[in-house]
């Protein structure tokens, strides 16, 4: 029987084959992908990973090098930068 705090299905359960037997590893679940702010498509280029793993990346790694990145999709960010020209 698991312990209390792993009986919760908030955790994924892995199945992983040792020699002898296999076991149930409890690891917690993936966190979404980032969406764009504006029409809520899935963004490119953005890692989605748990934040002691988004501490590891580099800067570059967690999102792409342009303006808005990480809240905006390209497109939804050259309509953005055409309105603050205009």
């Amino acid at each position: 029987m698991p312990r209390p705090s792993r009986r919760s299905r908030t955790l994924r359960r892995i199945h992983v084959k040792t020699p002898k037997h296999t076991r149930l590893v409890y690891a917690k679940k993936k966190p979404s992908k980032a969406h764009c702010a504006d029409c809520g498509k899935v963004l490119h280029g953005v890692a989605s990973a748990r934040p002691y793993l988004m501490s590891k990346l580099s800067k570059t790694q967690k999102r792409p090098e342009r303006p808005y990145a990480g809240m905006l999709c390209s497109e939804c960010m050259r309509i953005r930068i055409k309105k603050t020209i205009q």
